[in-house]
């Protein structure tokens, strides 16, 4: 098949959560399976400056028009591998920036004009360029015109695009609203504005319109594709989702084996595999070190690696601040996010430094290092679409403590509930129920033999993109 992704995020080059993870993985996993795949992503400074694309050829010049003017945009393109190319959409007012979609307090005031500009432009790009795809498929709400906008650029200039489209809801928190007056930008007729159309409360909704008019929906897990139909999940559009209810469908993510693989990964001070778990360790060792910790220490360690927000249950976290200090424990947290969460851990850290840390900062080799020397690794939710350091958690023999939410229910088995088969420790997203979950896993922990069995399970449970990939394969054929 020819597919062609259009997302705001792709790693290696340009990366602030999991979906950039996601789409790099799904891409590359795609044309080794020998699918035509392009990716289109904004050419931010970040992304201009990594050493594959500083050299990529600059091949095309846009014009795009949005309300009553043309902008000039150009297109690098950078041929990664067989089957795999991925177009950089330029335009230096846009994209030449320090930060993705804001400076971390707010949102950049004209995200509106970046992404019309940018789903635009890759419209524009195929249209040129005479890409002619089977699926074209856009991610959250930065790609959510894509489909619309093709269908249109379709009818008036009277050629074929796509056979089909797919939009991906990855986080329906963050659906690009803005003010009605931004709806001039995209050309479409105002017919759209409607309720049955981008209208939403006085504004403009673009992920509302990547629900209501691609061929069909998708979202990152079984689960979260449920939880988005109701008021507790929906955040205001699960009456536009429910109206696609035959047209949805969750699919898991999958994880990165390449990358994220104990018995290969390079940024581990050891390597170790299900069969000797020697390795883990060391690894355990040099994270206390790393921290000022006493490396010998032999009791649990717990990691948490994420967006310090209030999606990421920080306020659970604080919670049970008493459980950190009084039991014997360690506690390793990294990540940025919003300053009171910064604030309060810091305090908590500084008050407690044999005991807890704090990385306020953004490390790819800490963050390997954490899933690989923790025994328990925490993710207390209020909400998770599908979650990544879940999979890498049980793939590192970490067991994961999460609420019951999204992806977390489709991906970790609760320990006591499924004896068996256990790999985790689930619990209600509520403080309460998280410090029972983390007393669950002090006990767990002084059962030896029953924590390698829960250990052994997680590291040979199969969540590579060869697996993940193979159901969106069924998915572009059954939609086309």
């Amino acid at each position: 098949m020819k597919i062609v992704h259009a997302a705001s995020e792709l790693y290696p080059y340009v990366k602030t959560g999991g979906l950039a993870d996601a789409i790099g993985s799904l891409a590359a996993t795609l044309a080794d399976k020998g699918h035509d795949v392009s990716v289109f992503v904004p050419g931010y400074r970040a992304a201009l400056k990594h050493k594959e694309v500083a050299g990529a050829e600059q091949r095309l010049g846009l014009r795009v028009e949005m309300g009553d003017r043309l902008y000039a945009g150009d297109v690098r393109v950078l041929p990664v591998k067989k089957g795999l190319t991925v177009y950089f959409i330029g335009r230096e007012e846009f994209f030449d920036r320090r930060f993705p979609y804001g400076n971390g307090e707010r949102d950049y005031e004209d995200n509106d004009a970046r992404f019309v500009f940018f789903c635009k432009a890759v419209v524009e790009v195929m249209r040129i360029a005479e890409i002619r795809a089977d699926v074209v498929h856009g991610h959250d709400w930065q790609a959510a015109l894509l489909p619309l906008l093709l269908r249109y650029e379709e009818r008036r200039s009277g050629i074929a695009l796509a056979m089909k489209t797919v939009f991906t809801i990855h986080n329906i928190a963050f659906q690009g609203v803005f003010p009605m007056r931004s709806f001039a930008l995209t050309n479409l007729p105002d017919e759209l504005l409607g309720i049955d159309g981008f209208e939403y409360y006085g504004q403009i909704n673009l992920m509302k319109g990547g629900i209501l008019f691609a061929d069909r929906v998708m979202t990152v897990s079984p689960q979260y594709a449920r939880e988005i139909q109701t008021p507790e999940f929906g955040c205001g559009l699960e009456g536009v989702v429910g109206t696609r209810a035959e047209d949805l469908v969750g699919l898991v993510n999958g994880i990165d084996t390449r990358v994220w693989n104990p018995a290969r990964d390079r940024l581990l001070p050891a390597r170790y595999a299900v069969h000797d778990l020697t390795g883990k360790s060391v690894c355990r060792a040099a994270l206390l070190k790393k921290h000022g910790m006493d490396e010998a220490y032999k009791g649990p360690i717990f990691g948490m690696v994420c967006r310090l927000t209030e999606q990421k249950g920080l306020d659970f976290l604080l919670a049970a601040r008493d459980f950190f200090v009084q039991q014997d424990c360690r506690l390793i947290v990294l990540g940025t996010g919003e300053k009171r969460y910064e604030s309060a851990l810091r305090e908590l850290a500084q008050a407690q430094p044999k005991k807890i840390a704090l990385s306020v900062k953004h490390d790819e080799e800490m963050s390997h290092l954490i899933e690989a020397g923790a025994d328990f690794f925490l993710m207390p939710s209020h909400f998770e679409p599908c979650g990544l350091n879940q999979m890498y958690s049980q793939a590192y023999g970490t067991v994961p403590v999460v609420t019951r939410v999204g992806g977390f229910v489709d991906t970790v088995t609760d320990i006591d509930e499924q004896p068996a088969d256990g790999t985790g420790i689930l619990c209600q997203p509520a403080a309460a129920d998280f410090i029972t979950a983390l007393q669950r896993a002090i006990q767990l922990y002084g059962d030896r033999d029953r924590l390698i069995e829960v250990i052994k399970r997680g590291m040979t449970r199969d969540f590579s993109w060869q697996k993940a990939t193979a159901a969106y394969e069924q998915l572009y054929q059954d939609t086309i």
